[in-house]
């Protein structure tokens, strides 16, 4: 998908946010910062992914990471939705600021459009996506790294990218892997003679 993506400096926008107007590079700082988008306010699914945040966003802050939510409604709406996301999470409250990109112009920029949703005038949607930005305001590999290992049952090994090879956990026999991984698969030479490092690629 073209746009910003893993290893992209996030652009420093200047946003319109439920806690006011900011730039983003401001706004992460040196800290590291988990950028989130939602299809549109009063759904039910992103009501109910909302209040999970709000419901774990101390134990983010704990660890110095700072929500930013997204949708292409505007702030009143953001404002009015808030109320059902606290009430739904029995109390918690949304701490983290939510932009509002009713033209859906930031959206575009930060890669977040859905390929395939519109809305009933046509208009493109925002995807359920998540970047996590590090101090250094760049895109990390981790939810891609976490989506591969996922869906095809390995690991990724250090410093890995997209359409690197990818790691065969040990738990997985070479016979398990010659049928579950038919394009082949390489294992490293080492003075252990250890067969446990075996790497293979996955689309």
């Amino acid at each position: 998908m073209p746009g910003l993506t893993i290893g992209d400096t996030v652009p420093n926008l200047e946003v319109e946010t439920t806690h006011g107007l900011f730039r983003l590079h401001d706004f992460i700082d040196d800290s590291w910062t988990i950028l989130f988008s939602h299809p549109g306010d009063f759904t039910p699914v992103c009501t109910t992914e909302l209040a999970k945040m709000a419901a774990y966003a101390e134990e983010f802050y704990k660890r110095s990471v700072k929500l930013l939510g997204l949708s292409c409604d505007d702030l009143q709406s953001h404002q009015d939705w808030i109320k059902d996301i606290e009430a739904y999470s029995g109390g918690c409250k949304v701490s983290y600021p939510i932009v509002a990109d009713p033209k859906r112009e930031i959206i575009k920029q930060l890669n977040m459009v859905d390929p395939d949703e519109k809305d009933a005038s046509g208009n493109p949607l925002p995807s359920r996506t998540l970047h996590i930005v590090g101090p250094d305001k760049v895109v990390v590999r981790v939810v891609e790294s976490l989506q591969k290992a996922a869906k095809h049952k390995v690991a990724t090994p250090a410093n890995w990218e997209p359409r690197d090879p990818v790691v065969i956990p040990p738990s997985v026999s070479d016979d398990q892997a010659k049928q579950m991984f038919p394009q082949g698969y390489e294992t490293a030479n080492l003075p252990s003679e250890g067969r446990y490092l075996r790497f293979t690629k996955v689309e």
